[in-house]
């Protein structure tokens, strides 16, 4: 079952009367004041990221988990999920202080399964997150929407020297957390769910990348099979990697690996493309949801990367209010078209 959502930090704000207005009453949430909430927005300029805990609380802690649990269901909202974690960094490079970060990680993790929060997004990009060119293209009807073009990369700042870590550091990495943290989130019943490389390339700004390619993500599951171990089908990334998306929902949706689904869509190929409205993007979308709908998937799905529409400031480049509501009306359209519509309660 499709369990549609929307990515809110636990801030209210007047999008979450219009969410629930277009019938969506469940979020995968940030967390205030952890790593992507911090880190999300910065590589396309945010500079009004709030800096710190609040009230001093640790975010991941099941004080702080709890805390932003109410304040959804105060406003009717139920969090299903989480997309942020504590610090990472430590963790995806091998480095000393790995064990620290790690014991973080299970300790959300354990908070979440005592909440009944049952999904975890995280992701494997050291020291960065997505990455944009440009945040100001003009689409359809002079909506903005952001791209991606490598050529453009050359005078971006370097994040790491060449030579100063390896694609194998990463997996030897990934492979030390995946044991430490899978049997944890087992015993919580939380699925894991890692998010492809935004965009999916070999390296960004001198820091290797390893979330690249269908065969990584076939090579991640093989590195600690179980069900807790899974996938956040980020579409725009994975069109990148393949020119049949439905094909690969429907082979990891046969191995019940995904957790999580990001259903967007984009125009062109992994050095140069643009986000688009999810109606105009190069992929048969209606035949995703189609495949969804084959494999059995059983998740959280959530619009991603939409444009900025008349009247907006574009300052949250694809993640201002108009295009989220447009979004969450398109995919539900799909879903009642191939799911058929719900009875009325």
């Amino acid at each position: 079952m499709i369990h549609l959502s929307e990515q809110l930090s636990a801030r209210p704000a007047p999008l979450w009367e219009l969410v629930k207005q277009c019938g969506v009453s469940n979020t995968v949430s940030l967390m205030q004041g952890a790593e992507q909430e911090q880190r999300m927005f910065a590589s396309v300029g945010d500079g009004k990221l709030t800096a710190g805990f609040s009230n001093g609380i640790i975010p991941w802690s099941l004080e702080g988990i709890t805390r932003d649990k109410a304040i959804f269901a105060a406003h009717g909202i139920e969090m299903i999920g989480i997309e942020d974690t504590a610090p990472m960094d430590l963790i995806r490079l091998g480095l000393p202080g790995r064990d620290e970060q790690i014991a973080h990680v299970i300790a959300q993790i354990r908070a979440m399964g005592a909440l009944g929060i049952t999904t975890l997004c995280y992701n494997w990009m050291a020291v960065s997150s997505w990455a944009r060119t440009r945040t100001d293209i003009v689409s359809r009807g002079g909506a903005l929407v952001t791209g991606f073009k490598l050529s453009d990369t050359a005078e971006m700042s370097r994040i790491a020297e060449p030579g100063e870590y390896s694609q194998e550091q990463l997996w030897d990495a990934l492979k030390y957390f995946l044991d430490a943290v899978i049997p944890e989130a087992e015993a919580a019943n939380v699925r894991l769910g890692m998010h492809p490389d935004d965009p999916p390339l070999q390296e960004m700004r001198g820091m290797p990348r390893i979330m690249n390619s269908i065969d990584n993500y076939r090579r991640l599951l093989e590195i600690y099979p179980s069900r807790s171990n899974g996938i956040t089908l980020c579409q725009g990334n994975f069109a990148l990697m393949t020119d049949d998306l439905p094909s690969v929902i429907r082979e990891f949706g046969a191995r019940d690996a995904i957790a999580f689904v990001h259903f967007r869509d984009i125009v062109g190929d992994a050095s140069d493309f643009e986000e688009a409205f999810h109606d105009a993007g190069q992929n048969d979308l209606p035949a995703c949801i189609a495949a969804y709908k084959e494999v059995g998937f059983d998740g959280p799905m959530r619009p991603d990367h939409v444009p900025t529409m008349h009247g907006e400031t574009n300052e949250r480049p694809a993640y201002e209010t108009l295009g989220r509501l447009f979004a969450l009306g398109y995919i539900r359209g799909l879903i009642h078209a191939i799911y058929g519509k719900p009875k009325l309660r």
